[in-house]
């Protein structure tokens, strides 16, 4: 399934990956990611994440920005950031990113102790990281079985569709 295959009226959990392909832009997933936010924005589709993803969002858009700015490698880019402290203080990609988040109608979910411990049973249930599981867990907290994401190791979580970019 596709983000076009979601119907209006549809509720629909944003993965990491989609908010990254938007904001970075990804030259083929971007235009899709973007449609889907304009989607929720214009409150045809109800939209969610979930805090941890944000913060995921905000570091690969950290990364990202450091190595099209300074021209640093990937490979070591978090070791290299936290040796640079000035470097990291000049770089906005990310804080434009959330703030645009915190503006749009995608509402954020936290995870609490409860929804952790729930993503451990999820891990084993389906091989996922816990990252992944905390998602799952998120979304079956919510009743939420619709995903927006470019990841297909959440097929294997039964009872959720993944809609992907293209």
């Amino acid at each position: 399934m596709r983000f076009v295959d979601l119907a209006p009226g549809d509720a629909v959990f944003i993965d990491a990956n989609t908010l990254i392909y938007y904001f970075a832009p990804h030259p083929t997933l971007g235009p899709p990611c973007s449609q889907l936010l304009e989607r929720i924005d214009n409150q045809e589709l109800t939209g969610y994440t979930s805090i941890h993803l944000l913060a995921e969002v905000a570091h690969r858009l950290m990364t990202l920005e450091a190595n099209t700015t300074l021209g640093w490698p990937m490979t070591g880019m978090a070791n290299r950031l936290r040796r640079n402290p000035d470097e990291v203080r000049k770089l906005g990609v990310y804080k434009t990113a959330l703030e645009e988040i915190a503006r749009s109608k995608i509402q954020v979910l936290g995870p609490g102790l409860l929804t952790l411990r729930n993503a451990a049973d999820v891990c084993r249930r389906t091989g996922l990281l816990i990252n992944d599981a905390l998602v799952v867990a998120i979304m079956e907290e919510h009743g939420l079985t619709r995903l927006a994401s470019h990841d297909g190791d959440f097929d294997r979580v039964p009872g959720l569709t993944r809609f992907a970019p293209a």
